[in-house]
């Protein structure tokens, strides 16, 4: 999926000239970091990756005043003489070094994402200048990822085309358990040690690579867990952490799955309370439970009588319309016109508004870095998930949500990711260690519930920021949110609990 980078240049964070910062000296006995020339990417790499034409040439000048590097680090920390692999690193220097900070390490999530750009990201948001001015920004691909070292597999989807059955989700599982045995047969080893705790040890290494004594962390999504199993592992290490779209403390597939649908259920209730207030436009009913009920109405005839369009490769069921329904706010007004077209599209080709929803992506150009490794996010949460994932438990769970949340429970996958992992499970507990500490939840996403984020703090301590959307890790676009972000790292304090 193509990395979504934000617009709304402003004044980007680090566009400024460089003012190189004295050298560090690193912690004895830690690895050195090799710096050297930084990747070329073309124009049309950019804009795969979703930049503007304005935002190219910010790019390319926070590009040229990188520093990019190396690092080896033990495959496994606690065998410090054994096998090494090789992590990547960018990192931008303070652009005021007289008021200087420190260091800020920034995690994109995933699990399993390069986070190698992410300090451009942010810098492309214009929101958060100020961070540039004092930190020097670093971006780290975790094991697994990016440039770092890394092993690809081929992993099916975990559910079947079409309208779901037993039999299909019983294939899907099938598939999904002997692709997962197969790729940690490539290398049970490196598999067995993309961890949680090994990316915190690798962030632990590049902090004492670079010679300082505490580092600063902001981290989304699955970044958060990073960055609380980092304070659990070295709280004095730290100096101050921002965590953004919270994961909950203690992870498994099964509850993350059926946590995730309920929220999206929930969404779609608001979605529906909306649509009622606009039937004259829509025509889905004047009430939540009416517009609910014309929807699944319309789900169901889909799925009785697929509807065949002339320039779609596949037949639109029922699945359309939970994905349909199942949209970020922002997206509503698409979706809810989507889902009135299908309801009286005749053919032969489909309505204009499907063709843009299912329009298929451009091929990567020749030198796109991989965003995302799924093999890597396979590891780290299936490494450390104890709970059942079994056929049986996943199929009747499924089968549960269908009955409780209409539409949308079938955006919900039949078979869980880690279906057949064949290496034993080690819980990445986290705690209370004190601290700085600031964590942001937004109140009706579904990606990563808010109730996470309360789950989180509960357990590791923290100020909590409540955002009032439903987008995933938007707190750094947000202005209202970025302006809190900017104050905490400043201050120590964000100086306010809710934005958005």
């Amino acid at each position: 999926m193509k990395h979504q980078w934000k617009a709304a240049l402003g004044a980007a964070l680090l566009a400024v000239a460089a003012v190189p910062a004295p050298a560090a000296a690193a912690d004895a006995g830690a690895a050195p970091i090799v710096w050297g020339a930084c990747p070329e990417y073309s124009d049309e790499v950019l804009s795969y990756l979703g930049l503007g034409a304005d935002q190219v040439p910010v790019f390319r000048a926070l590009l040229a005043r990188t520093d990019c590097g190396t690092i080896r680090v033990p495959l496994d920390h606690e065998r410090p003489r054994g096998r090494s692999i090789t992590l990547a690193l960018t990192r931008v220097r303070a652009a005021k070094p007289a008021e200087r900070a420190g260091v800020l390490a920034t995690n994109p999530g995933g699990p399993g994402s390069m986070g190698y750009l992410t300090p451009f990201e942010l810098a492309l948001t214009g929101n958060l200048n100020a961070l540039g001015d004092r930190y020097d920004v670093i971006g780290l691909d975790p094991r697994g990822t990016g440039y770092s070292t890394s092993l690809d597999c081929a992993l099916p989807p975990t559910s079947p085309p079409g309208t779901v059955t037993e039999a299909s989700a019983r294939a899907t599982y099938a598939a999904v358990a002997a692709a997962n045995t197969a790729c940690v047969a490539k290398d049970p080893e490196f598999f067995a040690h993309v961890t949680v705790s090994d990316e915190a040890r690798d962030m632990d290494a590049v902090r004492a690579a670079l010679g300082e004594s505490r580092l600063s962390f902001y981290g989304i999504s699955a970044g958060t867990g990073l960055g609380a199993r980092y304070r659990t592992m070295y709280p004095r290490r730290v100096e101050r952490m921002w965590l953004d779209s919270v994961l909950p403390p203690v992870l498994g597939t099964a509850d993350f799955t059926a946590d995730r649908s309920r929220a999206r259920h929930a969404d779609f209730r608001r979605m529906a309370a909306w649509l009622a207030g606009r039937d004259a436009d829509y025509g889905f009913g004047t009430t939540t439970a009416r517009v609910a009920s014309s929807i699944a109405a319309l789900q169901a005839d889909l799925d009785a009588h697929p509807r065949v369009f002339a320039d779609l490769p596949f037949a639109v069921d029922g699945m359309t319309a939970a994905r349909l329904s199942g949209l970020t706010e922002a997206a509503w007004e698409f979706g809810a016109g989507a889902l009135r077209d299908l309801r009286a599209a005749t053919g032969p080709n489909a309505p204009a508004s499907l063709s843009a929803f299912y329009a298929e992506e451009a091929p990567a150009p020749p030198g796109t870095p991989v965003i995302d490794n799924l093999a890597a996010q396979r590891a780290i949460l299936c490494n450390m998930d104890a709970s059942p994932h079994d056929f049986g438990s996943a199929w009747s769970a499924y089968r549960a949500r269908l009955a409780s949340e209409p539409v949308t429970g079938r955006l919900s996958d039949p078979v869980l990711m880690c279906a057949g992992w064949p290496l034993a499970a080690r819980p990445e507990p986290v705690w209370w260690t004190g601290g700085s500490l600031v964590l942001s939840g937004h109140r009706y996403e579904y990606k990563t519930p808010y109730e996470w984020a309360l789950e989180t703090r509960d357990a590791i301590g923290g100020a909590l920021v409540t955002v009032e959307d439903d987008e995933h890790t938007s707190a750094a676009y947000t202005p209202s949110c970025a302006a809190l972000i900017v104050a905490y790292f400043a201050t120590g304090s964000p100086g306010g609990r809710s934005c958005g």
